[in-house]
């Protein structure tokens, strides 16, 4: 089974991938985040200073970092998949790069969002090809919890809203069997492992703990690679269910 954990900006995903990951002992898969990649690919760049090219960029190298990590794996679970990098640059066409809260407009129609809008339909073609010849399945996962408020994740309410409603008509339009799934962590997780008939390899408790573990030494490398390029950690917020 490839089965892809869905949903938006501070959905939940990367807490409950990498907890039904230990949890079920299946190997869980991601593309570096868009934090993590800035500092190289494009160096002294923040994701509110990236251009709509830039933008790109980045999404291409994410779906090429998944396509690599997934190729060889019959089974995983996925954090996220190709169509998210896909998703979230459609929904930056009509409202903006950098929406911010309280910006419930669509943004004008002009040549340069025209034109991006043109990038992002032809990317979204091979996301879209990718997440239909890739993943046996989908959780979705709603938007049940607040946005993180860390400074990394430029995005409103609206735009969340959006994306989310862009992720389930895209399922359904690529016909990809797909289950939504709410509540608590705990409760998702109970929930994924009787969907799916795993067997646990143990509690609850420790796999989030191992989740959460695994969560605060990426921060820690990704801070490091921030001091290494910027002098400093970009850092913000008190701490994360998950990252982009």
């Amino acid at each position: 089974m490839k089965l892809a954990i869905s949903g938006t900006y501070s959905s939940g995903k990367t807490t409950t991938t990498l907890a039904l990951s230990h949890l079920v002992g299946i190997t869980a898969t991601r593309a570096k985040t868009m934090r993590e990649i800035l500092p190289i690919a494009l160096p002294g760049k923040t994701l509110e200073g990236c251009s709509p090219g830039e933008l790109m960029h980045l999404s291409i190298r994410r779906i090429m970092e998944r396509s690599v990590k997934e190729s060889h794996l019959s089974t995983f679970v996925s954090d996220g998949s190709a169509l998210h990098e896909w998703v979230y640059g459609m929904v930056r066409v009509r409202v903006g790069m950098h929406p911010k809260e309280g910006q419930d407009f669509d943004i004008p129609r002009t040549d340069s969002v025209l034109f991006f809008e043109d990038m992002m339909v032809n990317f979204g073609a091979i996301a879209r090809d990718y997440a239909k010849s890739t993943y046996s399945e989908f959780i979705h996962l709603p938007i049940e919890f607040p946005l993180v408020a860390d400074g990394h994740r430029p995005v409103s309410e609206r735009f969340r809203a959006l994306s989310d409603e862009l992720l389930i008509k895209t399922l359904n339009e690529l016909d990809i069997k797909y289950t939504i799934i709410g509540g608590s962590i705990e409760e998702r997780l109970e929930k994924i492992v009787k969907l799916y008939g795993f067997e646990k390899q143990m509690s609850i408790d420790k796999a989030l703990a191992l989740a959460q573990e695994d969560i605060a030494a990426t921060f820690r490398e990704i801070e490091r690679v921030e001091k290494l390029h910027y002098g400093t950690s970009l850092a913000h917020g008190d701490g994360e269910r998950e990252w982009l």
